[in-house]
């Protein structure tokens, strides 16, 4: 206790006068930590962090000092020789101990503020918008997040998104859709804002299929079409948007080697595996996931998302939501703090976004939100759609419901609607956007059944079935 080696020592004056002082400083820790579990986002702050580090190293110091002259306080030199050796090995002790606490949180801090500067880093001849505190979500009810998966291994050319999610959120309550479009999703359309629009009015055919993972490619090297470098991301975002009938907001692409070490950096993850798994080549050479309940290395989760052998994509990206999902529930506090440097040094390595740093903390409280709320999840797959001829209309159709259904347990929500640019076709705005026009009042009450047939816009029925409703990640992966 600050001020007792001096009160025992008979300077009373300096003894309580440490005492006051640290008991006003603990008073002031208080207040700080409950001002900060009220606003947790307030902690990921520049300045946050800047005050944190130098606290840190005020507090070291005060620390080191007070041992020091408590011991001086008590005249060690009354002690026999040897007593004045062993209590100055104490003192020695006593102060490395007290000081290493504060040198550990100015670390972790430090390597903070660098790996989320590394990260959040605007592309070059990009320039954030910027976020206004007193409404940083600006207006919108929802905010829809592009997830990607990328794949840049050393046998490919530029970057293939072989994983496509967007993680459409309500603000209001965390509840979240996940909407997971295949890879070879083909002859996607483009609004009339993208300058692929014009390059390809009858749909991305880029060369001769138009798969879905080759727009960001086909944007990245094209840049005389695109009006700029790095337009990649925007160019898939327009794409998966238009497609959706969403705004989309933002993207976070992830590495998917930086992604393994980032899972083994949390010591691996807990992961149903319904059947056994091969992987490796075509055939499954290189190993075998085992069917059950089992703690999965990084390497493991790695090929259980991305693994086709005696498989397709369809169930890869069923596998890939599965993952998601564990890495939510299970990438706790307590084990990101406890393997907190290499993680930060994982991540550095693995994530692309052009989420401003300025809205990071007022993404940390939605994102605790959306760890307790309801997730679902929808992929556009067969038989539900058919990637070589996706009916457009009716992916909107189902894109409505399912973010629409995610809101039962809320009171009825007026959504939004806007021109998609097709002729007689209109698609719910998700992202609530200023400007979009009004239109009618969706029920929070689960919508019947759906005939099995849909007519597209032209009358024509499609086959394949419109009843499939989002599941929630517990049903589906047997959390």
């Amino acid at each position: 206790m600050p001020g007792a080696a001096h009160l025992r020592a008979g300077h009373r004056r300096t003894g309580i006068a440490l005492l006051v002082t640290f008991g006003a400083a603990l008073v002031a820790l208080v207040v700080m930590g409950l001002r900060l579990m009220g606003n947790a986002g307030a902690v990921v702050r520049p300045s946050t962090l800047t005050a944190i580090m130098v606290g840190a190293a005020v507090g070291a110091l005060a620390w080191f000092a007070l041992v020091v002259l408590s011991f001086v306080a008590l005249r060690p030199q009354r002690l026999s020789q040897t007593g004045q050796v062993v209590a100055g090995i104490v003192a020695g002790v006593l102060c490395v101990s007290v000081m290493a606490p504060f040198a550990v949180t100015a670390g972790y801090i430090r390597t903070a503020s660098q790996t989320l500067d590394a990260v959040m880093a605007p592309v070059e001849g990009t320039t954030p918008s910027p976020i206004r505190a007193e409404d940083p979500w600006d207006g919108r009810k929802r905010v829809n997040f592009l997830l990607v998966g990328g794949d840049a291994a050393g046998n490919r050319v530029g970057v293939r998104t072989d994983s496509m999610t967007v993680a459409s959120v309500n603000i209001a309550t965390g509840n979240t859709v996940l909407f997971s479009l295949p890879r070879n999703l083909q002859y996607v359309r483009f609004p009339a804002s993208s300058p692929l629009h014009k390059v390809f009015p009858n749909g991305f055919n880029d060369e001769g299929q138009g798969l879905l993972n080759s727009v960001w490619y086909y944007a990245d090297n094209n840049p005389q079409v695109m009006g700029g470098k790095n337009k990649g991301a925007q160019a898939l975002k327009d794409a998966i948007g238009y497609t959706l009938g969403l705004h989309i907001d933002y993207y976070a692409m992830v590495d998917m080697f930086g992604f393994a070490a980032m899972i083994d950096a949390l010591g691996g993850l807990d992961i149903r595996v319904e059947r056994d798994i091969k992987w490796g080549g075509h055939f499954g050479t290189a190993g075998t996931i085992k069917a059950g309940y089992r703690r999965l290395s990084g390497e493991e989760v790695l090929w259980y998302g991305r693994s086709r052998v005696d498989s397709d994509d369809f169930s890869r990206m069923s596998r890939q939501r599965c993952v998601i999902g564990a890495l939510a529930q299970q990438a706790t506090p307590s084990k990101v703090l406890a393997n907190f440097t290499r993680i930060a040094t994982a991540a550095r390595h693995m994530f692309r976004t052009d989420i401003p740093r300025d809205l990071l903390e007022h993404l940390v409280p939605l994102g605790m939100k959306v760890r307790s709320a309801k997730i679902t999840s929808l992929q556009f797959v067969p038989p539900l759609i058919h990637t070589g001829n996706p009916d457009w209309d009716k992916i909107r159709e189902l894109t409505k419901k399912a973010i629409r259904e995610s809101m039962a347990d809320q009171a009825p929500i007026a959504a939004t609607a806007s021109p998609m640019g097709t002729a007689g076709t209109a698609s719910a705005s998700a992202s609530g956007s200023p400007g979009a026009s009004p239109s009618s009042t969706l029920s929070s009450t689960p919508s019947p059944s759906r005939t099995p047939l849909l007519a597209d816009a032209g009358g024509k029925k499609t086959p394949t079935p419109n009843d499939k409703a989002a599941k929630s990640l517990a049903e589906l992966c047997g959390f």
